[in-house]
């Protein structure tokens, strides 16, 4: 067997593949725009999508048509050291989806391709339009500072027993006490805006002068 012979491109097949790769990953990268929760500039990364489906289409292209190119490119990617990390897993998640798609139409498995990602991207939307109807009000962090002359050595506790008052559970998560100021966060559940309104005022009406911040979890780093 010749391992050298190269079996020629057909050019309208792949201008096919192209075009529907190009459609399918735009796709993709609208979706990660529209619903994507990574912190980082979802537009900037959403951009290199397409590009990254159409050439490893092209990759796959012309590495199908010769099994010595195949063996060349394993050897090449036996090399080539990324440095760049991916901290987000949902990016990771859409990056493989990107090669996915170019590896699918770059093989000429456009139906496979086509109802694999339909689905993959069925299941996410569900998923997205699901997660973001639950998550409106919950995974909150309440950071509460007071002056810490108000109360004493009771006000640390007097604090835990109002908050109980308005939530059924109540998870404590840091204290620092820093001169005349005393800072509590807590991580809590929350369904209905008007119980964060009344325990805000009831803070208030307690504690003049106190600092009361609400801030959802999935804005925070880590979160």
């Amino acid at each position: 067997m010749d391992i050298s012979q190269i079996t020629p491109l057909s050019l309208p097949i792949l201008l096919l593949n192209l075009a529907l790769g190009t459609g399918v990953s735009i796709i993709v990268a609208l979706y990660y725009v529209k619903f994507g929760n990574s912190l980082s500039n979802r537009l900037h990364f959403a951009a290199i999508l397409p590009l990254l489906s159409l050439i490893t289409l092209l990759v796959i292209s012309v590495v199908k048509s010769s099994l010595a190119l195949s063996l060349g490119l394993v050897g090449a990617l036996s090399i080539v050291r990324f440095r760049t990390a991916i901290k987000d897993p949902e990016e990771l998640i859409f990056l493989f989806l990107a090669i996915a798609v170019g590896l699918g139409f770059g093989a000429d498995q456009r139906i496979p391709t086509l109802v694999a990602v339909a689905v993959i991207m069925i299941f996410l939307l569900a998923r997205a339009l699901l997660f973001n109807r639950r998550k409106a009000l919950h995974n909150l962090y309440l950071n509460i500072q007071v002056p810490a002359a108000q109360e004493g050595d009771h006000l640390f506790a007097d604090i835990n027993a109002a908050l109980l008052k308005q939530f059924k559970t109540l998870d404590f998560r840091r204290l620092d006490h820093s001169g005349d100021l005393l800072q509590l966060t807590y991580y809590v559940n929350i369904t209905n805006s008007d119980d964060i309104i009344s325990m805000m005022d009831t803070l208030r009406k307690a504690y003049p002068g106190s600092s009361i911040s609400v801030v959802e979890q999935s804005n925070l780093l880590g979160g």
